[in-house]
């Protein structure tokens, strides 16, 4: 896949990784490295699943912000980049505060009881940001990586298509102001699944089920929607679809995806959309004024 070379802000530290599961950690990395830039990988334990041979790296455990904030003091880190999934939250136990966030930690534990995603990585980031480094977006690091306006591949939406993207789009922006999941799939109009903590893949597998119990009709293909939360910080998990994304959609039946244009990570865009035009399916980017008219 090729990248679009962006230029990083000016600094004088180092760049580090939080990385998670999944293979955009290694996509940033590696734009990164082009890039004339030496990244240093902070593995999440129990997430991370990359193997970063060949690069600097060491693991900590998702709550220890006392090993973190040392790895950025020893590495000379100025710049963060959150990528990847987390599948599990840090319980209160897990939590190692610094100096610098002992006073926060109250907060933190309300937010871990009570925070959806998108209050946890707020959270995250300010605790980061108070350990001395700035969190930047990894679009701000592969901008390539980033969603164009219009079809990636061969296929287009039909006119059902697109009733079935703008339910989709207002079960995503309802769903999304929960702070619950990002996606949606809506079938002949209406909405069938709505993603929670399982995950886009979880989704629609549970999709794929409901059709094979006849609950979803077999005639109609449907559409994945996924969008950014109103109130997300775009610097930490920005919808991402793959070639996996296009797998588990088409075995549910569907007829293509929709993101958002500039706001949502397409991983290994060659292979997808190879995979999309031998299925049959439509990726289309939507602009940000389409989704704001359903908002």
């Amino acid at each position: 896949m090729s990248v679009a070379i962006h230029r990083l802000p000016q600094s004088k530290g180092r760049l580090a990784i939080i990385a998670g599961a999944g293979a955009l950690p290694h996509h940033v990395a590696e734009a990164a490295r082009r890039q004339g830039e030496n990244p240093f990988i902070i593995a999440l334990s129990r997430e991370a699943d990359a193997d970063w041979t060949g690069f600097d790296h060491t693991v900590c455990a998702i709550g220890d912000f006392a090993a973190i904030s040392h790895t950025f003091e020893a590495e000379k880190i100025d710049r963060v980049v959150l990528s990847g999934a987390v599948r599990r939250r840090p319980e209160w136990r897990d939590i190692r505060p610094t100096l610098k966030t002992l006073a926060k930690v109250p907060r933190v534990f309300r937010t871990l009881m009570s925070g959806g995603d998108d209050a946890v990585l707020r959270m995250v980031i300010e605790l980061i940001e108070a350990s001395g480094a700035h969190v930047i977006g990894a679009h701000e690091v592969v901008p390539g990586l980033l969603a164009d306006v219009g079809p990636l591949g061969r296929h287009a939406p039909t006119d059902e298509d697109q009733r079935d993207i703008r339910a989709g789009i207002a079960a995503a922006n309802a769903l999304g102001a929960l702070d619950v999941g990002q996606g949606a799939v809506a079938v002949g109009g209406r909405v069938v699944a709505l993603e929670g903590a399982e995950g886009t893949d979880a989704m629609l597998a549970r999709v794929s089920d409901l059709r094979k119990d006849g609950r979803i009709s077999v005639r109609r293909r449907g559409v994945l929607v996924k969008l950014c939360k109103p109130q997300q910080d775009e610097r930490a998990d920005l919808p991402s679809i793959g070639p996996s994304t296009v797998a588990e959609a088409h075995a549910a039946g569907l007829a293509g995806i929709a993101i958002e244009a500039g706001r949502a990570l397409v991983l290994e865009r060659t292979r997808l959309v190879e995979a999309a035009d031998r299925s049959g399916m439509f990726v289309l980017g939507i602009e940000r004024n389409l989704r704001r008219e359903r908002e």
